[in-house]
Formats: C-alpha cells, structure tokens, sequence
C-alpha cells in the first residue's frame, strides 16, 4: 500500500482516477497536495472534476467517478454505490448553513408558508431545515450561487446559506433567521456532518485504502502550508474575499473531524439518518461503511 511523492513526469501506461468535488474553498483547500503534484497512488493518474455540490449529489447517482464529494444527507440513497472515507468530511461543531431574510422578521414561526431558496434539493441543509424549522414552506430550488440573489429580489421570503455565506451574511445584507447548525448541536450534541467524500464500491479494497491514504495526506499538507493552499483554493473558487475571511471559513470546516471524522462522526451520521427517517426524509437507515484512512507519509 506503498505511496509516494509524486514525480514530475506521469507514466504513459497510468490508469486514470477522477476525484470530483466543489470548487468552494475548503474543498479546492483538501486537495491542494494531489492538485500540485505532491502526492499520488503508484500506477494512476488523479485527474479532478469539479462542480457545485448539488450536480455532484445527482451525479452520484450514475457512479461516474471513482471518488466524489456528495452531501451527508445524500449517502442514504447512493449507499450501495459508494463507500465513505474516514477523512476529507465536512462537520461544523455548533455551526453551519443558516436560514436568512431581508426581512428584520428573526422568529422562523413568522415565515410560515414562505417561499424558501434551497441549494439543491439533496443538501444536508434542505433535510436539517425540514427537521428543525417546524413550518411549511414552498421550496426553490435553485444553485447556491443564486439564493442569495433569489431572496433579494423578493422571489423567496427565505434562504440556506452554505459556504462562505455562513459567515459574511450580514455584510451581505442579510438578517439570520435560524443557524441550522445551532439547532443540531442543541439537540445532539454532536458536530454536523454536512459533506462527505466517497469511493465507489466497485474499487478493489487495496485502492480504496490508497485513495483515502492519499486524500489524508493532501489535507495535511494543506494544513501544513496554509497560506499557499489558501491562494490556491481563493484562485480556484473565484472568491472576491479577504485571505482573513477565506482562513476563516477554511477552519471551520477543514479541521480534527476532516483529518478523521472518528467515533463521534460516526454517531453524528446515525443521528442524522435516524432522525431523517422520523421526519421523513428517507425511508430507511443506511449501513454506513467506512474506509479508515491511514498515516501512510510519514
């Protein structure tokens, strides 16, 4: 299970890997290491597609790429397509998406039959609304690029904020109206797992170990050279922001529980699914099945 630092030149004979995720800053962040080179598998190619995360959550659903992010919420449904890695997940303690309005209205109670702007329908943040807010509202599903624009045109009343809308809302213009995060940890205690990186189960167990391996070693070393990663994610996530605000966003979600989601992951993702069951939003729990990233670079 031998990796390596990755040599300049690719072998032509190499078989081709394809890791998908956002281009958001935290995940453009993880894979500072692969993108740059630093670090491979013996034998392959890492090749990178990248889109937002609710196209990743319906592509999931074809089996297309070997590794892929995909929402929390969204596991249940491609569970027999895909295993999930112990490292490279998404998890905010006492944090996460918010509930938003133009509105000074800050009771969610007042909001409903509201409109709501929604990030793609099989977010983690459309189920922890669904199981938290307690009101009825119409869902717009649009790109999380436009809920913020779909709420201040009056198109919706309400909007889910992912990313780094989570922190600079009020600059933004917007007023907090529920923070989907607060409520989780009120409720369980537990960090919120939001977005998870997967494998697809038809990979044999050895490469499924040398891909979590691998990722592991790209968000350490991001972690390693912080500054260089964070140019690099705010290049590729296009963000007009402050390094300050970038950093910030960045430690919130590439963390302990991203380099490894341990026990207390494991527990938060039960507890998202049973209470996904009670409320409705799926049918059954999942087998979550995890590949244990190991300390393979030393």
């Amino acid at each position: 299970m031998k990796l390596f630092q990755r040599k300049k030149q690719r072998m032509l004979s190499d078989k081709k890997l394809i890791f998908a995720h956002s281009p958001d800053s935290d995940d453009a962040f993880m894979y500072y290491g692969i993108a740059k080179g630093k670090f491979s598998i013996p034998g392959y190619s890492i090749d990178h597609y990248m889109a937002d995360i609710e196209t990743l959550n319906s592509i999931s659903e074809k089996n297309i790429y070997q590794v892929t992010a995909i929402s929390a919420s969204k596991y249940p449904s491609v569970s027999d397509k895909y295993r999930i890695m112990s490292c490279g997940s998404s998890m905010g303690r006492n944090y996460g998406p918010v509930v938003v309005s133009t509105k000074t209205n800050s009771v969610i109670n007042e909001y409903e039959g509201s409109k709501i702007a929604v990030p793609g329908k099989d977010t983690t943040s459309w189920a922890l609304f669904r199981i938290f807010a307690k009101i009825n509202c119409t869902p717009l599903f649009v790109d999380f690029d436009d809920v913020e624009k779909t709420v201040k045109s009056g198109e919706a009343q309400l909007g889910i904020l992912l990313h780094e809308g989570q922190i600079l809302y009020e600059k933004r213009g917007f007023n907090l109206v529920l923070n989907l995060g607060e409520s989780w940890y009120q409720e369980t205690g537990l960090p919120l797992p939001l977005g998870l990186d997967v494998v697809c189960r038809q990979l044999d167990e050895k490469l499924c170990k040398d891909i979590a391996n691998v990722s592991l070693a790209s968000i350490k070393y991001a972690l390693e050279n912080m500054d260089d990663a964070i140019q690099y994610s705010k290049k590729i996530s296009s963000l007009d922001e402050s390094n300050e605000n970038i950093k910030k966003f960045i430690n919130m979600y590439v963390n302990e529980d991203t380099i490894d989601m341990g026990e207390q992951g494991r527990e938060a993702l039960s507890k998202l699914y049973e209470l996904s069951v009670e409320n409705n939003i799926i049918d059954a729990m999942p087998k979550i099945d995890i590949i244990q990233a190991e300390n393979a670079f030393k």
